[in-house]
């Protein structure tokens, strides 16, 4: 096919647009860097108009280096990392920085609704658990510290949604970012006009936006968006849809026993179920494209870890050009085939971001005898340890829908043995699809269905995603390696419990 599709990923420290045929290949990629902004302890912002800004580039690269012509684009689509807000006037403007989905400034908030009952009965209505990024929360924050800023508001809006709404005007959002976002009662999936009642923010309710399928054109790129992104003027635009949910669109996720698991900067565990969870109240959950809800749990105990090992151990805090990485990272790799089913005695504990209840993170049971490899297996195996409590926690309880597959993407599955690793300590069969992009190739796919190039989302899953390998357990490894988790978790319980400088808030609950 002639055609092509464009999806763009704005995450939390990269913007990506991609390429694709209407077969799901990647013919181009592009990415440029978001600016985080810090103005007090605890809050992480961000200006909407430079973000828009690294979107054009993108986008703009990815044609430029792809020789596509704009003519051939049929359209493009939005994803966009979940929770935060963003506040636009009536043409589009922001009207404040953009509050991302890690602040913590509403810790305080959190506390409160925790011992004056409130946070229980927000729970039982939204059936998920308060996190401070939430954007009711950040909502009910800004109520009490900027109430003046609602007065230039005239639609609260999600990340992707900032951008389309650049790219068309369009100002709408789907259920994948409402429900994420903890704003609708998932026994209708519409808004949860209880839950503003309850937290006193009605009179904020007609600043919601208006919501609709993820795969529906809702616009088309203005001439001024064509200008800064070298798209076509006319290009239909595509409501898209939150990152977890293009991420597991992307990784064919489509019934109920495939889990997808992110590997990346957050661990994150995705389940689909048919109904919404009841029995146990995952960290958030929201209705699935396809249908059915998807739980979630997650933590910021994933590679982003490692790369932390590598760059400020590792490679001593000094700056070294790509390939001076590289051979840190193939270094690992080579410890990693080598020590499969070898584990030693050392315990890693991936929590550099923050941990369960606030365990530090460490690096225990080295001896004078312990040598690289003995350190390379213990970070490989304590960041799969750290992603099996996201796992445990999201398949608890009666209705928890049981897992036979996993479909991991992220940047752990660069490393086959490390993909293996997981499949192993898991103790379950371990696919990694096809592609690198997974968050703009699953809008690209709504993009795809919206057009009409496929007669149904599911049929444009089905045609443009592909799995590239597939890791059985290995059971002797299995056993080699699982013995070790009941230390890893009675040393986190540990180690959380002895007081140490806290960090702005605690990643969860241990529930392990």
């Amino acid at each position: 096919m002639g055609q092509y599709v464009i999806g763009i990923d704005a995450g939390g420290t990269m913007t990506k647009a991609a390429l694709f045929d209407l077969d799901g290949a990647e013919i181009a990629c592009a990415h440029s860097r978001n600016v985080m902004q810090a103005p007090h302890p605890g809050w992480t912002e961000r200006d909407p108009d430079v973000m828009w800004k690294a979107a054009t580039l993108a986008v703009r690269q990815v044609i430029e280096c792809s020789g596509v012509s704009p003519s051939d684009i049929e359209a493009v689509s939005v994803a966009g990392y979940g929770g935060g807000l963003y506040l636009m006037d009536r043409d589009g403007h922001p009207v404040r920085h953009g509050i991302m989905s890690t602040d913590a400034r509403t810790i305080d908030i959190i506390t409160e609704w925790q011992s004056n009952g409130i946070a229980d009965q927000v729970e039982a209505l939204i059936g998920q658990h308060l996190w401070p990024g939430q954007t009711f929360v950040l909502l009910a924050w800004l109520v009490r510290n900027e109430p003046d800023v609602f007065d230039r508001t005239h639609r609260v809006s999600f990340c992707k949604d900032f951008l389309r709404a650049q790219l068309c005007g369009d100002m709408s959002t789907d259920l994948t970012d409402a429900g994420s976002a903890g704003l609708l009662d998932p026994e209708t999936d519409t808004y949860c006009d209880a839950l503003f009642e309850l937290l006193g923010l009605s009179h904020l309710r007609d600043k919601l936006p208006d919501l609709g399928p993820s795969d529906e054109v809702v616009g088309r790129v203005t001439a001024k968006a064509a200008a800064l992104t070298g798209l076509q003027e006319g290009t239909p635009v595509v409501r898209g849809t939150v990152d977890m949910s293009a991420a597991a669109l992307a990784s064919h996720i489509t019934q109920p026993g495939q889990m997808s698991v992110i590997a990346g900067t957050f661990s994150i565990a995705a389940t689909l179920n048919t109904t919404p969870r009841r029995s146990y109240v995952p960290m958030l959950q929201f209705p699935y494209p396809l249908g059915g809800y998807m739980a979630v749990e997650g933590s910021p105990t994933s590679a982003s870890n490692l790369e932390w090992v590598v760059k400020t151990v590792l490679a001593h805090g000094q700056p070294l050009p790509d390939e001076g990485f590289s051979d840190i990272y193939e270094r690992l790799n080579e410890a990693l085939a080598r020590r499969l089913g070898k584990p030693g005695p050392a315990l890693f504990f991936p929590f550099l971001f923050g941990g369960p209840n606030g365990a530090p993170a460490g690096l225990l049971g080295m001896t004078a005898q312990s040598d690289f490899d003995d350190m390379a297996i213990a970070i490989f195996e304590g960041i799969v340890f750290a992603h099996k409590l996201d796992i445990d926690k999201v398949l608890s309880g009666d209705d928890a829908a049981p897992v036979d597959l996993i479909r991991l993407t992220g940047g752990a599955t660069r490393s086959p043995y490390w993909s293996k690793l997981f499949s192993d300590i898991l103790g379950l069969p371990i696919e990694v699809p096809k592609g690198s992009e997974f968050g703009a190739l699953g809008v690209a796919i709504c993009a795809a269905s919206a057009i009409g190039a496929y007669p149904s989302l599911a049929d444009a899953v089905a045609a443009m995603t592909g799995i590239a390998r597939r890791h059985d357990c290995n059971t002797d490894r299995h056993v080699a390696h699982i013995a070790k988790f009941p230390r890893f978790v009675a040393m986190t319980r540990a180690m959380a419990a002895i007081p140490v400088a806290p960090l702005v808030a605690d990643t969860e609950t241990f529930h392990a």
